[in-house]
């Protein structure tokens, strides 16, 4: 591990470990909750333990866009466990409505697939409620006041490390999911913040896949940590656009 004093630990105190208003946001200790799932009962944060975890929740089941996200979801089980990462997933319906609605999930994946990780179930919306993805005037709200779908990224902390909120209508892309999480945990290992596009950028500077050094990280320790970083020029003179080649980190 490259322990940079001014790095990733200094960066993560920038966020508030709880919020003052009861609002989950980046950074916050997330919610614990017990539940029933379709692998047993769940206590969630001696489930995580501490490991990195991924929240993964759904409106209902018999939905068509969640069903393919699932079937996607269980194509990468086997590549998030390898980093570490265990999935769940959420839907506001109770255990056996999982457990018919999975049959549909894996006969209509094209590669079939078995689903390895637990569908929780949260019939009173509860977990919805407490995790942000639905105003609480409406947890009991006849009609279809749908709850967000959404994606959580929750570090061996146990704090939120990263959220994704999609409508009902737009499908979830798995590679970004996978992505986010090798972004997360570069970061959090080597003290740097990962460029848009990456690891598709800076290929003009023959840079690409580099990463930034974070803010944090002093000069000082900027050269004596990471002494062939690169520094790209801008018009301000700002030493702040810091460059590392992260293949020779790992």
């Amino acid at each position: 591990m490259c322990n940079v004093p001014s790095g990733a630990e200094t960066y993560a105190k920038l966020y508030e470990s709880v919020s003052s208003d009861g609002v989950l946001r980046l950074g916050n200790m997330v919610p614990d909750f017990k539940a029933e799932t379709t692998q047993g009962p769940m206590h969630w944060h001696e489930w995580i333990n501490d490991s990195w975890a991924i929240l993964f929740s759904h409106p209902a089941d018999f939905t068509p866009v969640c069903t393919t996200e699932i079937g996607r979801l269980a194509l990468k089980y086997k590549e998030l466990t390898s980093k570490g990462v265990k999935i769940a997933t959420l839907s506001a319906d109770p255990v056996d409505s999982h457990s018919k609605w999975l049959n549909d999930v894996v006969a209509h994946c094209e590669k079939g697939v078995t689903i390895d990780f637990p569908i929780i179930a949260d019939p009173t919306r509860e977990i919805a409620v407490k995790y942000g993805m639905l105003d609480p005037s409406l947890k009991d709200k006849e009609g279809l006041p749908l709850t967000i779908r959404a994606v959580f990224i929750v570090g061996p902390d146990k704090k939120l490390k990263l959220s994704l909120n999609y409508p009902a209508s737009v499908g979830r892309n798995m590679d970004e999911i996978v992505r986010c999480v090798d972004a997360l945990q570069l970061s959090a290992k080597y003290s740097v913040a990962t460029p848009a596009n990456w690891p598709l950028n800076h290929e003009s500077i023959n840079k690409k896949g580099w990463a930034f050094l974070l803010p944090t990280v002093t000069p000082e320790d900027a050269k004596k940590h990471f002494p062939d970083h690169h520094s790209c020029k801008v018009p301000s003179g700002i030493d702040y656009l810091r460059l590392t080649d992260v293949s020779n980190l790992q």
